[in-house]
């Protein structure tokens, strides 16, 4: 691996701890303005100072965040769909690599669909998308997309999702937390984040999805809704954070943000 391809991984996933929390805004791209993401430039200042990358859109870096901010970004490179639309899957490669390094992003990020009708199609936009990336050092972040089919998160599914990814050159790649989470750990050769996918009953939940992650061997988390649609979003990644490069308990992050919610009052 090449020096800058190593530069930008360790932006992301922080040497000191092996670790990242990644703060994740790109959903607009095909839900549109999701709540507390209305006017995304007031959501992601005041938690830009606690998140270890940034993964958005190209539209999104360019309008609502400021030059300068130190925050290494994850550019999402895939779209073409909607949650309107019939298939979630039907994604191609919308940016060009060119841009992304015009941008100076730290890496690339693009959905992969596995047993979906357009599973060629997503697994060979990551194979152009590594491919590309390689001539400038850039790496690749795979997200192991399930669209609208969320009973597909349990480790037999992962695990073949993660590993194809890896398989093809994604650098890392991003996936759903799910029971016998260790085993897709141990079936896949680079680093995993989870997602936190879909906002979760309570922040309690989060949290514990968080924990049970890193304890089962996971390098980080990319969470969005779960964060910023929280109550208290400062505090909710400061809790997160702790957990993932502190070692903290569920206790001890939930006492953190109910400290960190009182202190508001």
């Amino acid at each position: 691996m090449d020096w800058g391809m190593k530069d930008r991984l360790a932006r992301i996933i922080k040497p000191a701890t092996g670790r990242t929390v990644m703060l994740a805004v790109d959903h607009g791209y095909f839900l549109g303005p999701v709540r507390n993401l209305e006017q995304p430039r007031r959501t992601i200042e005041p938690l830009l100072p606690y998140a270890d990358a940034l993964m958005l859109t190209r539209g999104i870096l360019r309008n609502c965040v400021d030059a300068g901010t130190g925050v290494p970004m994850v550019l999402r490179m895939s779209g073409g769909n909607s949650i309107v639309g019939k298939d979630l899957s039907n994604e191609g490669i919308t940016v060009a690599v060119k841009d992304a390094v015009r941008l100076n992003v730290a890496a690339m990020a693009l959905s992969i669909y596995v047993g979906s009708e357009y599973e060629h199609q997503t697994l060979m936009n990551l194979s152009k998308l590594v491919d590309e990336g390689e001539e400038y050092g850039m790496p690749v972040l795979a997200v192991t997309a399930v669209g609208k089919e969320l009973e597909k998160r349990d480790a037999r599914y992962l695990s073949l999702a993660c590993r194809i990814a890896a398989e093809l050159g994604a650098h890392f790649v991003k996936t759903y937390y799910c029971d016998e989470f260790e085993k897709v750990v141990k079936s896949c050769p680079v680093p995993l984040v989870i997602a936190g996918g879909p906002k979760l009953n309570t922040e309690l939940d989060a949290l514990k999805i968080a924990h049970d992650a890193i304890k089962c061997g996971a390098r980080g988390v990319d969470m969005g809704r779960n964060i910023w649609q929280s109550k208290n979003p400062v505090g909710m990644i400061k809790a997160i954070k702790a957990i993932v490069h502190q070692n903290a308990s569920v206790k001890e992050a939930a006492r953190m943000l109910e400290g960190s919610r009182s202190a508001k009052r």
